[in-house]
């Protein structure tokens, strides 16, 4: 299981709801905060393909290919993903002309889910962040198995939230039963 942290602020509400799926459990914690991820520069259609950046994008996105659950995680920042996540998937081009590997035939075997918290009505307001996602997710020929939205703005709101703390006891007992005997399939 790789966790992709969109969070720009540590021991924030959305990894700490992340924390609740993952107690107990095998997982592999990539913090895009901690790499250095150029904005991309669009070079799809250019006869040369993208050129060479010296960053942490390609080490990371290989590291996480190793894995066959993905959880992006979150925070919703005025109604979308964080600056620190959207880079990361607009550097998902990039992937798609690397030719050390078929990018869209990995990401279409692995099973994908989303944590994401924010204030101002995020389980309304954070549905077209889940559907970007599931779009995503689509693009690669896989589904969105399942998504939790927490409600909460200030730092520790989410311990209030308990709906979301419910899915992810339920999230982390399901990853629990399931996660060692390789019995995740995409729904």
């Amino acid at each position: 299981m790789a966790v992709i942290n969109g969070s720009s602020r540590e021991n924030g509400n959305t990894e700490n709801l992340t924390n609740k799926v993952i107690t107990d459990i095998e997982f592999t914690n990539f913090v895009l905060r901690d790499y250095s991820i150029q904005t991309i520069v669009d070079q799809r259609h250019t006869e040369t393909g993208f050129q060479p950046v010296n960053d942490d994008y390609d080490q990371l996105i290989e590291a996480i290919l190793n894995h066959d659950i993905i959880i992006f995680s979150t925070p919703i920042y005025w109604y979308g993903m964080s600056s620190l996540m959207k880079t990361f998937v607009d550097r998902f081009s990039q992937s798609l002309r690397n030719t050390k590997y078929n990018f869209k035939e990995l990401m279409q075997q692995k099973t994908f889910y989303v944590i994401t918290c924010g204030g101002d009505k995020a389980r309304i307001k954070g549905m077209p962040l889940i559907q970007q996602f599931s779009y995503i997710c689509q693009f690669f020929g896989a589904e969105l198995n399942d998504y939790i939205i927490g409600e909460a703005n200030a730092p520790g709101d989410i311990e209030r939230d308990e709906y979301a703390l419910m899915k992810a006891k339920q999230w982390n007992q399901f990853f629990k039963r399931n996660i060692n005997q390789n019995q995740i399939n995409r729904n």
